[in-house]
């Protein structure tokens, strides 16, 4: 039996790509569902030595599902072609980067941007572009900044102004760049933040004025590279919450205790301070075995007038892959979803004495003015991932809309795209779309509308 989980049940990639039309559907898609639900993760394109296999470092594979007029028209997977992986798949290359060290099939983040889709990473690795059928275009110039940075993941998109934001890293640089997109795709600004002890900046947060970074103890490591995860956990350093003015001006900082800020659900301003809910990781993140991680959602504000920021806990059940309303995006929000991060094994149906690894079988729903958090579970031998907020086209209240999310059936061994009713996150489906094959659990959703 192979020890590493990360190859085992729904954590195990897939090896075919697959298109299917006119999928079987259970209940009825909402007939305003009109776009792409998209969702990229890795997904190694052969497994050389599986015990050793790190997670987070397979090639990145796409997953869709276009829904219109109530129908779900189609499925596809498709692995990024990237230069290693066309060749590997015996294909032409699409386009060459710059430095073909920083070429990799992105696996993070699918972002929408300019009527085009992007395939985003971290780490100053290139971003590539798709087609809206999930075919690769080539490497992509989104966000490239004279200093060779380009736009990472995570970037977050301005609905008041058009505008993408990003913040990006690049190993051994001793400063990140924030990098704002227009509409057109060309950079509107760079600015550079000083980051001398080489932290790892995974996420950040937008409010109407300010940008919100977060330092951890988690720090690059060059003796670390050949590993694939180059970062370790500093012990002497404490973890830090930082505010740049959006209009230019120096980095305000506020010092927290040493823990890792994974991901942001949002961030606001409330008279003079500024509130940021947030997953975090209270122990150091071991990048071999990342689910193993217990994050909990915090919210920390940072007060001017104090100059120091406080955390508090908002609620301690295992989650991750924070969302929200995408509207109330650096605003002041009622509600937010997340997947629960519980890894757990059950016994498989075929190999008894082998087991089917999960990570995820509910999606939770806060209620951040009552306090009050629902679960929709999904049952131990169901697999849940990243859910997406999509309004309704009559939205007037913030939850007014559905979630999305790519749900692992292990009686038919393939997946369904679940639909629910946001205001009645507890009910039945409205709708579950049949793929006809298994999506592994993966990282990061993009809603992408039609219009």
């Amino acid at each position: 039996m192979n020890p590493n989980r990360y190859v085992l049940g729904n954590f195990a990639p897939v090896t075919e790509e697959i298109t299917a039309f006119d999928l079987p559907v259970t209940g009825k898609i909402p007939d305003d569902l009109d776009g792409r639900y998209l969702r990229i993760g890795p997904n190694p394109l052969g497994l050389e030595d599986a015990a050793a296999h790190i997670w987070t470092l397979g090639e990145g594979m796409v997953h869709g599902v276009r829904l219109r007029d109530g129908r779900a028209e189609w499925y596809r997977n498709r692995w990024v072609r990237s230069a290693s992986v066309a060749d590997r798949l015996g294909e032409p290359r699409r386009g060459r980067v710059a430095d073909e060290r920083l070429d990799f099939a992105p696996n993070v983040q699918i972002a929408g941007h300019g009527g085009r889709l992007y395939a985003l990473i971290e780490g100053g690795l290139a971003p590539y572009e798709l087609t809206g059928e999930l075919d690769t275009v080539g490497p992509a110039s989104l966000g490239v900044t004279e200093q060779g940075f380009s736009a990472n993941a995570h970037s977050k998109y301005d609905h008041e102004t058009g505008e993408l934001h990003s913040l990006a890293f690049r190993y051994g640089a001793d400063f990140v760049q924030h990098i704002v997109i227009g509409p057109d795709g060309r950079n509107r600004s760079v600015t550079d933040i000083k980051a001398p002890t080489l932290p790892y900046m995974h996420d950040f947060a937008l409010t109407e004025h300010y940008v919100v970074l977060y330092e951890s103890p988690m720090v690059f490591a060059p003796e670390r590279l050949a590993t694939g995860v180059p970062f370790q956990w500093n012990r002497d350093l404490p973890s830090r919450l930082g505010l740049l003015p959006r209009a230019g001006g120096t980095v305000q900082w506020f010092e927290t205790a040493p823990v890792m800020v994974g991901h942001t659900l949002n961030a606001f301003e409330d008279n003079g301070k500024v509130v940021a809910d947030v997953v975090v990781h209270p122990r150091p993140v071991d990048f071999g075995d990342v689910g193993a991680s217990k994050p909990v959602l915090e919210r920390w504000t940072a007060d001017f007038a104090a100059g120091r920021a406080t955390r508090a806990l908002l609620h301690d059940r295992p989650q991750d892959f924070p969302r929200l309303n995408g509207r109330f995006g650096g605003k002041p929000h009622r509600y937010g979803y997340s997947a629960a991060a519980e890894l757990y094994a059950t016994p498989s149906v075929t190999e008894p004495d082998r087991p089917d690894e999960g990570f995820s079988s509910a999606l939770l729903k806060h209620d951040l003015l009552t306090g009050v958090t629902e679960a929709h579970e999904f049952g131990r031998d169901a697999n849940a991932g990243e859910t997406v907020f999509v309004p309704s086209a009559r939205a007037a209240e913030e939850d007014d809309g559905y979630n999305l999310v790519y749900v692992h059936d292990r009686d038919r061994g393939a997946a369904d795209l679940v639909i629910l009713a946001a205001q009645d996150f507890t009910g039945d489906p409205l709708a579950r779309v049949h793929l006809p094959v298994r999506v592994p659990l993966g990282l990061h959703g993009s809603w992408i509308p039609a219009a």
